[in-house]
């Protein structure tokens, strides 16, 4: 005899941040531990996006500044930045974030996919969670998005 399951029992959990005004969610299970910037040490800082490697509890990872990724760079780090350790198909690294917000738990169901977004694979698509629309991703793709040379991009 099968047991029913229900949506609650079917939900999965999901980090919420915030990006230029606008609010992600990531699946919580690829989250290690969330670390506010100021509190981990810096050993470089060459890029813009790949904003050098920092030290989390003995560990030494590169760490990326989605907020330069998804706009322009904020002019100094706000009390509230913080970065989210992940732990990735592909190692360890840090995130920085505008901030993160809250956990929300959110059903297969739950999330649509977004219009037009087919090709950007990095995106799982849009659910509502508290009055608010999350924008869901899916961060190994996300985090493994390579940058492009310009002349090697085909005009469709």
């Amino acid at each position: 005899m099968a047991i029913p399951t229900t949506p609650a029992a079917a939900a999965r959990q999901y980090l919420v941040f915030r990006l230029g005004g606008l609010d992600y969610a990531l699946d919580f299970s690829r989250v290690q531990e969330l670390r506010p910037l100021q509190a981990l040490e810096r050993l470089s800082a060459d890029g813009e996006v790949v904003a050098g490697v920092v030290v989390s509890r003995g560990v030494i990872m590169p760490i990326v500044d989605m907020r330069v990724a998804f706009g322009p760079r904020p002019p100094q780090h706000d009390p509230l930045t913080d970065v989210v350790i992940l732990k990735l198909s592909g190692g360890v690294m840090g995130m920085v974030v505008d901030g993160v917000t809250d956990i929300v738990a959110l059903a297969a169901e739950q999330i649509r996919p977004i219009a037009g977004a087919a090709a950007v694979d990095y995106l799982v698509g849009l659910a509502q969670a508290d009055g608010r629309r999350l924008i869901v991703v899916d961060i190994d793709k996300l985090m493994a998005i390579r940058k492009v040379p310009f002349g090697a991009r085909q005009a469709a």
